[in-house]
């Protein structure tokens, strides 16, 4: 049995010092490894702690009851407030022409003064409604029969601030009856594809108090409708969704960061085949996902690959910002070793390499005590199967170097 060094080739070592060093070599990297602590926990322990987080309740007002009265007043038809300028047409049957339309405008009490009958509330009021107040205000006290048709000549409208993920950020005009958070959203032409349906609101006259609602259900949209209306100076922010990156590394063949459309899901063993499959010359059986939780903290999760690959254990969905991490363990470490050291040859050779200033073997290469033509490829490996090792790659492409 021959054993070939990178600085050159020898029938025998001397009372086996090459292999002692060698073996002394992997027995340090071995305890070293074994000796590192692994501070990960078991996906067990991570989902439990991700169904605790989920379940603290949240500090911020919600509405726990959306009657379905609350938000029929909402989507209903315009309602006359204060601040209103109505353009009122009254028609008697004793009047030969139409009368020209009188604009009033509705006072902080919610009333419009007209001539004869004084003072008519029709603040909350729907136009239609409005008009038979007034025609019941004039018959048959002014006329036996009249005709009443009122239009909103000039609303008063309620400026707020939309800002974030929308299409037309700034001020929004808004009408009485208009005053929540879906109207302010569509004023500023609606939500762009950076949305994350996650709104904030707050207040101008409660600065510190943030209301956030989530409009991608329809119960938080009942709970939109069912806040107080908006005021002259509230900021309405509609969050852009965060990036949906992955990132991927370590021993994996294509390690970089993925970038999904928001809310597109993708498990661990997608995004593992997403950055081509895990590294042929080695077998790494673990990986680490690393998140950083809603509370702040950042969590390490042991995952066990060959057990998510058949089922065993959950194939968890990646969140945006989550890196997944495919580790060295001992057993990779042992084959990157012998891959970098140790490689048979045509079951009679057995060949030891280090690295240093020396010329590496190419060309003709030494079995035997004999010496043959052709490189490492033609003789030990002309399907090349062997091929494949990176360091072969790397031997065949260097200088050759022949001992006789």
């Amino acid at each position: 049995m021959d054993i070939n060094f990178m600085g050159g080739s020898f029938r025998q070592i001397p009372n086996g010092c090459g292999w002692i060093n060698g073996i002394a070599g992997l027995v340090f990297i071995l305890s070293f490894l074994c000796g590192c602590e692994d501070n990960r926990v078991d996906q067990a322990e991570f989902l439990a702690m991700q169904e605790k987080i989920c379940t603290v309740p949240t500090t911020q007002p919600v509405v726990a009851q959306v009657s379905d009265v609350v938000v029929n007043q909402s989507l209903s038809e315009y309602k006359i407030g204060p601040g209103d300028v109505l353009a009122v047409t009254i028609n008697g049957t004793a009047q030969v022409e139409a009368a020209p339309p009188q604009q009033v405008r509705v006072n902080r009490k919610g009333e419009i003064q007209l001539p004869i009958v004084g003072k008519i509330a029709v603040s909350g009021l729907e136009l239609e409604d409005a008009e038979a107040a007034i025609q019941q205000a004039y018959i048959p006290k002014v006329y036996r029969q009249a005709t009443v048709h009122i239009e909103i000549a000039k609303p008063l409208t309620t400026n707020v601030l939309v800002t974030g993920a929308v299409t037309q950020p700034g001020l929004v005009p808004l009408f009485y009856n208009q005053r929540n958070l879906l109207y302010a959203i569509v004023g500023a032409g609606g939500i762009n594809e950076r949305a994350s349906r996650q709104v904030i609101l707050r207040r101008i006259r409660s600065p510190k108090e943030a209301i956030k609602v989530d409009l991608s259900n329809a119960e938080g949209m009942r709970q939109a409708l069912a806040l107080a209306p908006l005021q002259t100076g509230d900021i309405v922010e509609v969050q852009a969704a965060a990036p949906n990156t992955v990132f991927v590394g370590g021993l994996v063949r294509n390690p970089y960061p993925q970038v999904y459309p928001p809310g597109t899901q993708i498990t661990v063993l997608q995004a593992l085949a997403a950055s081509g499959g895990l590294r042929t010359d080695l077998t790494p059986r673990e990986a680490t996902l690393i998140r950083r939780m809603q509370d702040g903290k950042e969590v390490q999760v042991k995952l066990n690959l060959d057990r998510i690959a058949v089922g065993k254990d959950p194939n968890l969905v990646l969140a945006a910002g989550d890196i997944l991490w495919v580790p060295y363990s001992v057993e990779t470490r042992v084959q990157e070793w012998i891959n970098q050291n140790l490689y048979l040859r045509g079951g009679a050779s057995f060949s030891y390499s280090q690295t240093g200033d020396h010329n590496y073997l190419h060309g003709k290469s030494f079995n035997a005590g004999q010496t043959t033509g052709g490189n490492l490829q033609d003789t030990y490996d002309p399907f090349g199967f062997l091929n494949q090792n990176s360091s072969l790659n790397q031997l065949i492409s260097r200088p050759t170097v022949t001992t006789p």
